[in-house]
């Protein structure tokens, strides 16, 4: 499907987003997945880093990729997050609305696919049925375990879903595994007890490919880079609160996706990593001497290109914008 037909498509849905089409130079309005990982905009609201560095953040869950999209194109939303590869999917091309400014965090257990136990290897998926949203980090996360021997997701009969779902997808004996992320993961594994699951493959089994980023409006970034400088040192500022008070950090973020505290204790714990300033300054680099995102966005639109997830290869130096982390020290995070 074409990114005009998505827009198209996407005209007449209601983006639920609580301000006016003509929003404030302080605005930043969000839709983004449903994942552990973005708890950092919540909990710097929580605590008002935004509100002190004078920028008012709106954030929403919306798990559909093409409304998200479109409600970007239209200009009802400055922002979205998401995974690298997520990113790079189709329909997007070089002029399709959205810029990389920062990330957010790397999963290192937080995306991969739920088996039923009788399942030891993605070998014994071959012919059976694989529950999975398209283009979720959890379903490039398959094909490479595929590809290692020797397969395609062709082997398997893939059934769409939402992975919001999973838990009641996987309840269905019918289905040998589902591609998902945490929280539902977690829930999936805790929920499912009479189908013996397991994590069949997951990111912790190739770090360094699935790191959740920061994207933006080109045309609101260069309308207001302060704003968005100020967002970043919100996050980063919410990601060293993490760092010095998670039990705190935890009670704030639970409510947001409705989880109590131990619930969400348990979708992040040994799933994710919050990238700091640090990390993030790392992954960006700068102008003379890129970071190891360039890298990374490479690694993945190859793969995106052969697994047929993407069909415009994106250069990462016009996908990425070091601009707003030039402007940012450690010492603005005081």
């Amino acid at each position: 499907m074409s990114f005009k037909r998505i827009l198209a498509a996407g005209f007449g849905l209601a983006v639920a987003m609580s301000v006016s089409a003509a929003h404030a130079d302080d605005k930043i309005r969000i839709l983004c997945p449903t994942w552990s990982g973005y708890a950092p905009v919540f909990v710097a609201n929580d605590l008002g880093y935004f509100k002190a560095l004078g920028i008012d953040v709106d954030i929403k869950f919306e798990d559909e990729r093409p409304n998200v999209m479109a409600a970007m194109a239209r200009g009802d939303i400055e922002m979205d997050m998401r995974t690298v590869g997520e990113y790079q999917g189709k329909p997007r091309d070089a002029d399709t609305p959205g810029i990389i400014i920062g990330t957010i965090d790397e999963s290192l257990g937080g995306d991969g696919v739920v088996a039923d136990g009788s399942i030891k290897s993605v070998e014994d998926l071959k012919g059976k049925t694989v529950a999975s949203e398209p283009n979720i980090p959890a379903r490039l996360l398959l094909q490479l375990a595929l590809k290692k021997k020797g397969m395609t997701l062709n082997d398997l009969n893939v059934k769409q879903i939402a992975t919001a779902d999973t838990v009641a997808v996987f309840a269905d004996s019918s289905i040998a595994a589902v591609a998902t992320y945490q929280p539902f993961l977690s829930q999936a594994l805790d929920k499912i007890k009479m189908r013996s699951p397991k994590v069949l493959v997951s990111s912790s089994d190739y770090p360094g490919i699935i790191v959740d980023v920061i994207i933006v409006r080109q045309d609101d970034l260069k309308a207001n880079p302060e704003k968005y400088r100020k967002f970043l040192i919100g996050i980063f500022k919410a990601i060293e609160y993490f760092k010095t008070d998670k039990t705190d950090f935890i009670k704030l973020a639970a409510p947001h996706f409705n989880l109590k505290p131990q619930e969400f204790a348990d979708s992040i714990e040994g799933s994710l990593v919050y990238t700091s300033y640090k990390d993030t300054a790392e992954y960006f680099g700068t102008p003379a001497k890129p970071g190891s995102l360039y890298g990374i966005f490479g690694t993945v639109m190859q793969l995106n290109l052969e697994n047929g997830a993407a069909d415009h290869k994106l250069v990462p130096a016009k996908q990425i914008d070091s601009s707003i982390m030039a402007k940012i020290s450690a010492s603005d995070l005081k």
